[in-house]
């Protein structure tokens, strides 16, 4: 790991962090963490079989302990367990803690309390807090009222905050958590850059990309009709699994037969792809492959999610369209391949973002700021 892509400002103690799960996208990014503090110990557990995510068996510079993670119930009810937290907690000793603040996390109130107990602070991660969704247990405007105070509650027991987006911080700070003490980590998983791909022409035609989980949200479905009524006839590359690929292999069979189905890559291997496309395309929600596209300077289209996209995607490098809207996918990625030129520049400000603003290494000094600042180490 090249010195330029973490602070030269540490952590001068012992951190706690702990994950419902470990991605392995997320690894990259919790082994730069580590380098930044004293000593790092990271406490996570296993998916339902059904998520499909791929999770990482450990990291290199970090205690990895396992998580007995009980999941309660599924859908918009779902809550999970995390057994094990304070006896983890009890033999790391941490100077600090980061935890998900998700409050659908039944254990973290009492690693909290474990934590303030000893007077060390804990501070809570998250994407943000969006309007909740309407409750048949607390109907109507009051019920609104009522769900922000139990929210408020909930996240009023951290010391400070880090949010995914500057969206997420604004919804946080809305509903009167201190702004002074949330910090933006803008979502990354790739590092800053060390090279550009330089693209000019079409290499015959145009060559679209999607990285992502093959299910119904993602819309891939959508992407490859799109495909089938633009008069370019690009080339559709999409990598990714899940339980989507069947039906949708199946479709493409039947609307647009050239299709690549290439399944999961992760890491080097999704450089070959990224460096064949003219442009990337997440027509549903969620995926995180978008910053990894920008940082081999692609330009992007993504349907708007949750405040992440906000900060990646801009008028320079990309389009955000309507979720749910199967003719500004269709309308914006025509236009997207009908100017070469235009594309590469937008492919230029995508890698100047990523190089510059959101990369992993820039995560990390949040990270190390917020520690620094909460601790007042």
């Amino acid at each position: 790991m090249s010195s330029d892509q973490f602070s030269a400002v540490k952590f001068l103690g012992r951190l706690g962090l702990q994950q419902r799960v470990l991605p392995i996208y997320r690894v990259p990014f919790f082994e730069l963490l580590a380098q930044s503090c004293e000593s790092m110990s990271l406490f996570a557990g296993m998916p339902m079989p059904e998520e499909g995510v791929t999770t990482a068996n450990g990291l290199r510079n970090t205690q990895y302990a396992t998580a007995n993670n009980t999941h309660l119930f599924r859908g918009p009810l779902y809550l999970c367990y995390q057994r094990g937290l304070v006896d983890w907690l009890e033999n790391t000793n941490p100077d600090a803690l980061i935890v998900e603040a998700n409050p659908r996390y039944l254990a973290t109130a009492s690693a909290v309390k474990w934590m303030h107990a000893r007077g060390r602070k804990v501070i809570g991660w998250g994407l943000g807090a969006p309007p909740p969704s309407v409750s048949p247990h607390f109907p109507g405007k009051w019920g609104e009222r009522q769900r922000g105070v139990l929210r408020l509650h909930f996240l009023r027991q951290f010391d400070a905050l880090i949010a995914y987006s500057q969206r997420g911080a604004d919804e946080y700070a809305s509903l009167g958590f201190p702004r002074e003490k949330i910090f933006v980590a803008h979502n990354a998983v790739a590092p800053r850059p060390a090279f550009n791909v330089q693209r000019l022409t079409f290499n015959v035609k145009p060559c679209i990309l999607f990285v992502g989980r093959l299910q119904a949200r993602k819309r891939v479905d959508w992407l490859l009709r799109a495909c089938a009524e633009m008069e370019s006839k690009p080339r559709l590359i999409i990598v990714g699994d899940g339980p989507e690929r069947a039906s949708l292999e199946s479709l493409a069979k039947r609307v647009y037969p050239s299709a690549e189905f290439i399944g999961t890559r992760h890491g080097a291997e999704l450089t070959p792809y990224f460096v064949e496309a003219d442009l990337f395309v997440l027509p549903g929600t969620g995926g995180l492959a978008v910053q990894e596209a920008m940082a081999h300077g692609l330009p992007v289209i993504v349907a708007k999610g949750d405040g992440t996209q906000d900060d990646l995607v801009r008028a320079g490098n990309g389009w955000q369209i309507p979720p749910e809207d199967f003719g500004a996918l269709l309308e914006v990625t025509r236009e997207a391949l009908s100017d070469v030129g235009r594309l590469r520049r937008m492919g230029e400000e995508s890698f100047r973002i990523v190089s510059e603003e959101i990369n992993i290494g820039k995560m990390v000094e949040t990270f190390v700021n917020a520690l620094n600042t909460t601790t007042k180490k």
